[in-house]
């Protein structure tokens, strides 16, 4: 299994899985060129694509994924809540995830499961080709349990590192902006990230992948330093994803 970034931030996010000749986009925060260019960089053309998979309604998440789809008549798979958005708009096929139930998509099986987050119905996904697991987990406020159960024991996770809590507090947001996204339906933290790391099994971690950071109110090197003093690791050997060029390809 294979798994890249477009880009990740509050300009938009989507992540490229692929599996023998499986190849599924997580969320499109761009637009229709804008991700054929993205796709490129990757050796990937849109028509290469299987399916879309939708974590939540968004704009930075959703923005591109109607255009893509309608484009290239590709099927895309969301919860009936986030499905129900009226902003999507029509789609040439629509799947509902039911985070209860894992479900195929031709080389790979998805397991997705619910998120704390303010949407309609948010979730993020372990991806299983048979061999490797890879875990998603982003535009989340706070940490569960069965967060906890979905993302341990996986061989690679791109994990949220929104914000450094002391910036966030003295940075530019205004006070309602700054409450919603350190809340509990808001994202989560370089520290929430580090603790909810710590509390899993890591054994089979290959990546690890710090992604969704803030221009305003987070540093590569803040993400780097929670998660390799939690791994025992040197900082170089966390990834991040960022918004202007996202993450090359990582095999596992």
């Amino acid at each position: 299994m294979h798994f890249a970034s477009l880009g990740s931030g509050s300009k938009g996010n989507a992540t490229v899985v692929k599996a023998n000749g499986t190849c599924i986009l997580i969320d499109n925060g761009f637009s229709l060129r804008e991700t054929e260019l993205r796709l490129s960089r990757l050796g990937v053309t849109a028509d290469m694509l299987t399916a879309v998979l939708i974590t939540h309604e968004h704009s930075d998440h959703v923005r591109g994924v109607g255009p893509l789809a309608r484009r290239y008549r590709l099927p895309v798979w969301a919860t009936r809540g986030t499905a129900a958005h009226p902003g999507l708009g029509k789609m040439p096929a629509m799947q509902l995830i039911d985070v209860h139930q894992p479900f195929v998509i031709r080389d790979i099986e998805i397991q997705a499961f619910p998120v704390p987050h303010d949407a309609r119905e948010p979730c993020q996904f372990v991806f299983n080709d048979g061999k490797v697991r890879f875990g998603m987990l982003t535009d989340t406020g706070s940490c569960t349990a069965h967060i906890e159960t979905q993302l341990s024991g996986c061989d690679a996770l791109l994990l949220e590192c929104n914000h450094d809590s002391d910036m966030l507090a003295k940075g530019p947001y205004p006070p309602a902006l700054k409450q919603r996204v350190g809340g509990r339906f808001g994202h989560l933290s370089n520290g929430q990230a580090a603790r909810l790391l710590a509390n899993l099994d890591t054994s089979c971690l290959r990546h690890i992948v710090a992604a969704h950071l803030s221009e305003q109110n987070n540093t590569v090197e803040h993400a780097r330093d929670a998660l390799s003093r939690v791994l025992d690791c040197d900082r170089d050997e966390i990834d991040v994803a960022n918004q202007a060029s996202g993450l090359g390809w990582r095999e596992i």
